[in-house]
This record gives C-alpha cells, sequence and structure tokens, in this order.
C-alpha cells in the first residue's frame, strides 16, 4: 500500500489590513495546477474574506469554491481550534489524496502559535506539515511608528492602562505573529520612500529569529514558488519560539484580543459618497480598526466591496448582484469597546435610512 506524503500546510498570518485575503487571492490565481484547499478564519459574523475569495479565477465552478473554502467564524482560530479547526482539518486528511496543498488565513486578531501547535496532535502530525508561517505586515503603518491605522489613540490606550506597562496589547500582537514567522513579507512596500522601507525591515528583523527571511512585495504580488515548498516543518520548532501569549495567559483561558468587538452591520441600498463619508466620520469618532463588507449602490448592477483601515478605504465593484440575493449593505466593523447600537444609528442617521 503506498504511503502518502505529508500535505503541506501554510498559515498566513498578519495584523488587520496587512493584505493577508490579497497575498492569498493571488496565490489562489498563480496556482498553476495544484489543487488547494482554502481554510478562512473570520473574525466577526459575515464571511467577507471567504467572499472575496471565491471570486478567485481558480479555474473551478462557485460551487466547486463554495466546497473549497472553509470558513471559522466564531473568533480566532487559537481559540476554536478544539471546535472546529479539528473536524475541518480532520476532512481534509481524509481527501489529502486529492489535495496538493492547504492554505489557512488566519484572523488578524489570531495569536499563530497555539494554531502552529495543533500540529503536534498525532491525527494531524502524522498526515501534515506545516510549510512555513508568513506574517504578511503593513509597511506604511510600521512605518509612520505604529502596526495600526492610529497610533495616538492606541498610545492613548496603553497609558491609561497600567496592566500593560510599555507596550499595548497590538503591539504584543504583532511581535508574536513576528515571532512565529518562517517569512516575513513587507507588504505595501511600493507605498513608502526606500529609507522608510529600510527603518521598516530594521524595526520587523528586532522580533524575528536570525534565520527568518525578510521580502518585500506590492498587494502581495510574489512568485509562487517563493511562498510555498519553504519546508520550514514549523510544528517541530513552535515550541521554542518566544511569545506573549505564553506569559500573559500561563494558567488562564483568556486572549489579549478578547477586548476587540466585532460589529455587523445591515443596511438597505445607500448613496456611495454618504456611504463612505458615514464611515469615515465613524472611523475617526470611535477609533475603528478595521472596516470591511459589501455594498449596495442604488442603480448600479454591481455590489461595492469596500475594505478600510483606519480611514484608509479601498472600494471597487467586484461582480454583480445574483437575481436571488437581496441587495442590502451589509459591513463589519472591528475595534475596541464599540457600541453596536449606537454605531448602527450614526450610520443610519448620516444615510438617513
Amino acid at each position: 500500500m503506498k504511503t502518502l506524503a505529508k500535505l503541506p500546510v501554510t498559515i498566513v498570518t498578519g495584523f488587520l489590513g496587512s493584505g493577508k485575503t490579497t497575498l492569498l487571492r493571488h496565490m489562489l490565481d498563480n496556482a498553476q495546477g495544484r489543487r488547494i484547499a482554502v481554510i478562512v478564519n473570520e473574525f466577526g459574523e459575515l464571511g467577507i474574506d471567504g467572499e472575496i475569495l471565491k471570486q478567485c479565477s481558480i479555474g473551478c465552478t462557485e460551487e466547486e469554491a463554495s466546497g473549497r473554502v472553509y470558513e471559522l467564524a466564531n473568533g480566532c482560530l487559537c481559540c476554536t481550534v478544539q471546535e472546529e479547526f479539528f473536524p475541518v482539518m480532520r476532512e481534509l486528511v481524509a481527501r489529502r489524496g486529492d489535495l496538493d496543498h492547504i492554505l489557512i488565513e488566519t484572523s488578524g486578531l489570531a495569536l499563530p502559535k497555539p494554531l502552529v501547535q495543533a500540529f503536534q496532535w498525532p491525527e494531524i502530525r502524522s498526515a501534515c506539515t506545516v510549510d512555513a508561517v508568513i506574517t504578511v505586515v503593513d509597511s506604511p503603518a510600521v512605518a509612520a511608528g505604529t502596526f495600526a491605522a492610529f497610533p495616538d489613540q492606541v498610545d492613548a490606550q496603553r497609558k491609561l492602562d497600567p496592566n500593560l506597562d510599555h507596550e499595548s496589547p497590538l503591539h504584543e500582537l504583532f511581535a508574536d505573529q513576528l515571532s512565529s514567522a518562517d517569512l516575513v513579507i513587507l507588504n505595501k512596500a511600493d507605498l513608502i520612500s526606500p529609507e522608510d522601507l529600510a527603518r521598516v525591515r530594521l524595526e520587523v528583523a528586532e522580533e524575528l529569529p536570525p534565520a527568518v527571511k525578510v521580502i518585500e512585495a506590492s498587494s502581495g504580488r510574489l512568485p509562487l514558488d517563493v511562498l510555498i515548498g519553504l519546508g520550514a516543518g514549523s510544528e517541530e520548532h513552535i515550541d521554542s519560539r518566544h511569545s506573549h501569549h505564553d506569559h500573559h495567559h500561563e494558567g488562564e483561558d483568556d486572549h489579549d484580543h478578547d477586548a476587540f468587538d466585532s460589529i455587523s452591520i445591515e443596511l438597505p441600498q445607500a448613496d456611495e459618497s454618504l456611504l463612505m463619508d458615514a464611515l469615515t466620520q465613524l472611523v475617526v469618532q470611535h477609533g475603528i480598526l478595521r472596516v470591511k463588507g459589501f455594498a449596495a449602490i442604488p442603480n448600479k448592477p454591481m455590489r461595492l466591496l469596500i475594505q478600510g483601515v483606519g480611514t484608509r478605504f479601498d472600494k471597487h465593484f467586484d461582480r454583480q448582484w445574483s437575481l436571488e440575493e437581496p441587495r442590502v449593505t451589509r459591513l463589519v466593523l472591528i475595534g475596541q469597546a464599540l457600541d453596536a447600537s449606537l454605531l448602527e444609528a450614526q450610520l443610519r442617521a448620516a444615510l438617513s435610512v
């Protein structure tokens, strides 16, 4: 009986808005015949990232794509790993003769180390290996003195919380995502000067083991051979990688990112200009870190995809509305201490709906 080789798994991690989904989409668009399964860990109730990935031109029907994208919607992978991740991996292991690779996109709030440690479980370890942990870095954000869109608000939160000492939970999360990496991508490198990029490289290197490579990218565009086939076997050495999570949660069940809220809002069709202005106002007033979703624009046959990090928004019409789906606007807002009722009321008032 032929013994199947271990199925390689690439884990893509990185902070909110760093470009993880864009990187995965690029990888799928350039799969070159490889049979790839995708697990999408979505923080929040809406499967926005999964929807984006399903639009990839990966040479399969919508039904086939739906079957290959696994969305884990109940918080971060490290929190739900025993409840959801294991059954999904067991299903993929059973089909590993039909697969060449697995891609896992973690939530921007997830800690990668516990996920990698899950590959030490005997039933997974015998069938899979972590080819690499890829950490995607938002280079402009780091160059601006932080890793998030609102350095002043993050710093204010740090100073108000005596338990944080000299670091905020966001910085610890950023450091932990780097400490688990086998490859670091300095994304959006085209948006900053060579001098700033050099500073970002030095800052990131301080958090990395010496052997970890750091490469630059624009919109995640890198040759697939650079991203897979690294053979890192991350599960073999992850226990030796230091993380703040190890220190803060020894004997505890809570995670640093429990303080984050993910608010889902559904609205009717909305004027594009009014909606973008209203979202910008909300971000400024409430310190929202991340906005993503889809909008229905009156008299437009296509759906508007919206992704925002702080006050920086990207938007484009991604596909036509199908006949059977309701033309509604669905958004996810991610931040700290968010009031769902207040946010929805402000949005409706601004849009007069």
